[in-house]
């Protein structure tokens, strides 16, 4: 049992195993107790498991931050650790709302009814893991060899954060992603949706039995595509706040898995965080900024970036809350059109 100690990304391999049995523990009640029969998640139910998630993704946090301080982790470090899992964490928390706008878009797009939905996006979190893995591997070996990335890194995430202050946004036509037109293309697709199964043997124009792909599996690839595109601004966010891959990944992870719970509650009153993309984007120029603040005046204490994100973040909510009290999702949607 040796290799548990070894070192991988900078961190023993036991530390990985273990974040990942827990990542499949959750996952494994999520789908096998919770949602083991197809049912429509209402809001309550939605809310009790987003806050369970967010409770363990919290006290996971504080379990990093005692492990760094108690010296567990070739580090002493405790608190820098922690107060960056927390900044990420609630970094990738508020930018992921916007993705649930996306995923909604889609759901409907494919008709699929709000019963699949949550087991569809339970599945799509085991390709997040793998995915966001791939992504933050690749910038943590590119930050390891070449430190001056993280000039880009923060250059891109203020010229994001500008672009959102100041080019409207649109509803994308899920009609022409590139993605719905290749599977399509070079894909079996069922016309219509075959319960919660993402694949089926259906006859050809032959009479002969053939796999085929359901408008459900579809869905699930063009979420998870969605999710990527997401990353692009969230991974290079969080490396700005901390170079320790383990807190990168377990931040953005712990995050994602708690949206999928909270997803039926946002979609419904997804309309009313509007202003919320304001603050996310002063969060983006701030963080981008604090890379070069870091690294020509002096370090930023990272409770200072920790408060600051927390209170652009909640600013943005209630602001939101606020300016859109009363307003209905489909007046919205009227006065748009």
């Amino acid at each position: 049992m040796e290799f548990l100690a070894l070192e991988w990304v900078g961190k023993p391999v036991w530390m990985w195993m273990g974040f990942i049995a827990i990542v499949l523990a959750l996952l494994a009640f999520d789908l096998g107790v919770l949602n083991k029969e197809n049912k429509e998640m209402d809001i309550r139910e939605s809310l009790v498991l987003s806050a369970f998630y967010i409770g363990f993704a919290i006290v996971y946090g504080g379990a990093i931050w005692w492990a760094y301080e108690a010296g567990h982790i070739t580090t002493s470090d405790g608190t820098h650790a922690g107060i960056t899992y927390f900044t990420g964490f609630f970094i990738e928390k508020a930018l992921s709302i916007d993705n649930v706008f996306v995923i909604s878009l889609i759901f409907t797009y494919f008709a699929i009814p709000r019963k699949y939905q949550y087991r569809a996006l339970v599945w799509g979190i085991i390709a997040v893991i793998v995915l966001r893995g791939i992504m933050i591997g690749v910038g943590a070996a590119l930050v390891q060899e070449y430190d001056w990335i993280l000039y880009i890194f923060g250059a891109f995430l203020i010229a994001t954060g500008i672009k959102m202050l100041v080019v409207p946004e649109s509803d994308p036509d899920v009609s022409k992603n590139p993605v719905v037109k290749f599977l399509n293309r070079h894909m079996r697709v069922t016309k219509e949706l075959h319960g919660q199964k993402f694949f089926v043997r259906e006859q050809d124009e032959k009479g002969r039995l053939v796999l085929a792909a359901t408008p459900l599996f579809v869905a699930l690839v063009v979420i998870n595509i969605a999710d990527l595109i997401f990353a692009v601004d969230s991974v290079p966010a969080i490396f700005a706040i901390t170079t320790d891959t383990f807190v990168v990944y377990t931040a953005n992870i712990m995050a994602i898995l708690g949206l999928r719970a909270l997803y039926f509650a946002l979609a419904a009153m997804v309309h009313r965080f509007e202003y919320l993309k304001y603050a996310l984007a002063m969060v983006l120029v701030f963080i981008g900024a604090k890379i070069f603040w870091n690294n020509i005046v002096g370090k930023l204490d990272p409770a200072i970036s920790l408060g600051v994100t927390l209170a652009l973040i909640m600013g943005g909510v209630l602001f939101s809350l606020w300016k859109t009290r009363g307003e209905t999702k489909e007046a919205k949607v009227a006065a748009a059109d």
